[in-house]
């Protein structure tokens, strides 16, 4: 039995807006599409810290509190861990230039159109994003 790599995931939302990653064209995997900020879990590292770590080297941002959601892939070679990220330190700046070409804040409607790296994972995300906005207190 081949083992899945496991992939740990960022989405990070704030204002209701996403944060989505432009992959270069030339990555091999996936390229030329637009995913959330994340990579592999290394070994002995859990997913939750994971995501962590890939947040800071990718984003620049240093991830509180994220909370597990559920994502489907396609690729039955992945094993993936996407968390809900709402509270973090930092700006979010393109810390990975290698890896990403840009980074844009979207609104949840507008995802539907991109080519996205994992879109069958799409109607969960956008389902925690849209209860996470509507269960959010208003000041």
């Amino acid at each position: 039995m081949v083992e899945r790599v496991r992939i740990a995931t960022g989405v990070l939302v704030r204002d209701g807006l996403v944060l989505l990653a432009h992959r270069h064209s030339g990555r091999e995997a996936y390229p030329d599409c637009w995913g959330f900020v994340g990579g592999h879990v290394e070994a002995g590292e859990l997913p939750e810290e994971a995501v962590r770590r890939e947040c800071l080297e990718e984003v620049g941002v240093y991830v509180l509190d994220p909370v597990p959601i559920a994502m489907t892939v396609e690729d039955s070679a992945l094993e993936m861990h996407a968390f809900l990220v709402t509270r973090w330190e930092g700006e979010p700046v393109n810390a990975a230039p290698e890896e990403h070409d840009e980074l844009r804040w979207f609104r949840p409607g507008e995802l539907a159109g991109l080519k996205l790296a994992h879109p069958a994972g799409l109607p969960n995300v956008l389902k925690s994003v849209l209860d996470d906005e509507v269960s959010r207190p208003r000041g």
